[in-house]
C-alpha cells in the first residue's frame, strides 16, 4: 500500500533535517503551508528556541488579501524585516517537505528581497 501525501512530506521532511540545522549564527528558516495560511519561523536548533515568526494570520499581512502567492511573498518580506531587528540577516532554508515550487518559493524570494541571506 502507498504512503499518504502526509506520509509522504513527513518522510521527505525527516531526510532534510538530517542536513539542515539551525545555529546561533545561521538560524533555520522553517515553513508550514496549509491550504489556507503560510507559515514561517526563524529558529536556533542548539536552544531549541524561535527567535522569529510571522505568518499570513498577521494584521499587517490581511490587509494585503491578493491570490496566496502574493501573501506569502508579504509574509517573507515580513519575517525578513523583523528577522533584521532581531540582528538576523544569514539563515538555511528548510522547506519542510513541501516541494520549492509556488508559495514556498514566493515565501523564499519575499525573505531575500527583504534582506535575509540564504
Amino acid at each position: 500500500m502507498g504512503l499518504t501525501k502526509l506520509e509522504r512530506r513527513i518522510r521527505i521532511q525527516k531526510r532534510i533535517r538530517k542536513i539542515v540545522t539551525g545555529t546561533a549564527d545561521r538560524p533555520r528558516l522553517s515553513v508550514y503551508r496549509s491550504n489556507k495560511e503560510i507559515y514561517a519561523q526563524v529558529i536556533d536548533d542548539t536552544t531549541g528556541k524561535t527567535l522569529v515568526a510571522a505568518s499570513s494570520r498577521d494584521k499587517a499581512i490581511k490587509a494585503d488579501a491578493a491570490d496566496k502567492i502574493a501573501i506569502a511573498s508579504s509574509v517573507g518580506k515580513l519575517l525578513a524585516e523583523v528577522a533584521s531587528k532581531a540582528g538576523v540577516s544569514n539563515v538555511t532554508f528548510d522547506r519542510g517537505g513541501y516541494l520549492y515550487h509556488g508559495r514556498v518559493k514566493a515565501l523564499a524570494d519575499g525573505a531575500r528581497e527583504g534582506g535575509l541571506k540564504f
